[in-house]
């Protein structure tokens, strides 16, 4: 008897034989309640209550905990154990996945990627949500977007996120540079006349996520919207192989050649790219808004702030990002669950952790409060960034698609593959995933 693993590649096959579009396929082993719309989907289908388990990569913030701990202490007979999965999404999809398909009740409520939605309900590991549980009126368009899937919402929005440019105010302004850069050719025009002052001395100019996971999947797809290209057009065909992303692919190449991005940076995730900004070593660093209050507790506090991306014209565009909740089709106590999740992805809990860990808010208002502006000055650069974002490929079959992305783009990265032979292959790639 073949795996459920097995049967899941060939579900995806067959899911690719319809091209990039969203068709539903069932999961291999069949789910529990999976049936219902956004529309129909009542809190009556959702039963039992007891204690539950959320699920979700390492809380490198500390916050997460404290939310919980709150909830806990309210429902003394209804407790919620935090289970940590490692930082990457890779790893952290791949095990909600092995789960699963074991169709254990160990997980209850999954903090989801946002390009998981799709993959994840067409497949019937997560429920069907009632939309009319949760203030989605009130939370950005697209980030609620993020969570639906052929008309139902199957995920409700905990944070978003949108890429920022992070970087030293203070040496800029000892360089003679009075505004961040918009565009690439700037941003190393800057880097240049930095590196001049003996405080700059051993840094190095930029750095993103480029270690062969989904960080580079994200990075990528940015440089190629900011040189204004595409990897799919928006009948969801492969679209890669242009002038326009070459100019995006370039840029990164380049820079790894050339020295703008330091070679260490081959290896770095989030984490890293935050801690070589945070030591003194990068003067811009692409990264996500969280990076904000931790770097304020760093040594160089009040010696750096944050701008949109730059792109090859103009100013850049960030990958859509951020992290969703979803309920496990397999869990047990499923009404615990849907109050936790609402408890979770209120307008308060939101606050705590835009105030605590410079998570980026689905909710519309928080960007307009002055108060919060005052506090959190990059709060309109990043409610740009989310609302010019661009989606990664919303696809069912989004892990052979990124899986793709990171086998064509790091060759190239590492110098053992030209950008134009890269965009060819992925090309190839992607329309072999999406063959008719």
């Amino acid at each position: 008897m073949k795996s459920s693993t097995a049967r899941a590649i060939q579900c995806s096959a067959a899911l690719a034989a319809a091209g990039l579009l969203l068709t539903a396929c069932g999961s291999s082993g069949g789910s529990s309640g999976s049936g219902g719309s956004a529309q129909t989907a009542t809190t009556a289908s959702f039963k039992g209550r007891g204690p539950i388990t959320y699920v979700a990569g390492k809380d490198t913030t500390g916050t997460v905990q404290t939310v919980i701990d709150r909830w806990n202490k309210a429902h003394p007979k209804e407790k919620v154990t935090f289970i940590q999965l490692p930082t990457d999404a890779d790893s952290q999809r791949q095990q909600m996945i092995q789960n699963a398909e074991t169709k254990s009740d160990a997980y209850t409520v999954l903090a989801t990627d946002v390009v998981w939605t799709s993959e994840f309900a067409a497949h019937q590991w997560i429920e069907p949500l009632p939309a009319s549980r949760f203030p989605l009126g009130k939370m950005l368009k697209p980030v609620v977007e993020t969570g639906q899937y052929r008309g139902k919402l199957y995920a409700v929005p905990a944070s978003s996120n949108g890429g920022l440019l992070f970087y030293r105010t203070d040496l800029l302004k000892k360089a003679g540079v009075t505004r961040p850069p918009t565009t690439w050719a700037q941003m190393t025009a800057d880097c240049a006349k930095v590196q001049k002052l003996p405080e700059a001395k051993g840094m190095s100019c930029y750095a993103g996520q480029f270690q062969k996971y989904e960080g580079l999947t994200v990075n990528f797809a940015e440089a190629v919207n900011s040189a204004g290209g595409q990897i799919v057009d928006a009948n969801g065909k492969p679209d890669v192989n242009t002038p326009q992303a070459k100019k995006g692919l370039d840029f990164l190449v380049k820079s790894f050649k050339d020295g703008t991005i330091p070679k260490e940076a081959i290896t770095y995730q989030e984490e890293d790219g935050r801690q070589a900004f945070q030591s003194g070593k990068l003067i811009f660093l692409n990264n996500w808004p969280y990076v904000y209050s931790l770097a304020q507790k760093s040594a160089i506090k009040g010696k750096f702030a944050v701008a949109p991306l730059p792109g090859l014209d103009g100013p850049g565009a960030s990958s859509l990002g951020g992290s969703n909740l979803a309920l496990s089709s397999f869990a047990k106590n499923k009404a615990t669950a849907l109050d936790f999740m609402k408890f979770f992805t209120s307008e308060e809990s939101s606050t705590y952790f835009l105030k605590n860990a410079s998570l980026a808010s689905p909710y519309t208002d928080l960007y307009d409060n002055a108060s919060l502006d005052k506090q959190f000055p990059y709060l309109p650069d990043l409610k740009q960034s989310i609302t010019k974002a661009v989606p990664r490929p919303r696809v069912v079959q989004y892990g052979d698609v990124t899986a793709a992305i990171q086998n064509e783009v790091y060759p190239a990265l590492t110098g053992k593959k030209s950008s134009a032979q890269a965009l060819k292959d992925l090309q190839s790639d992607l329309r072999k995933l999406t063959a008719q």
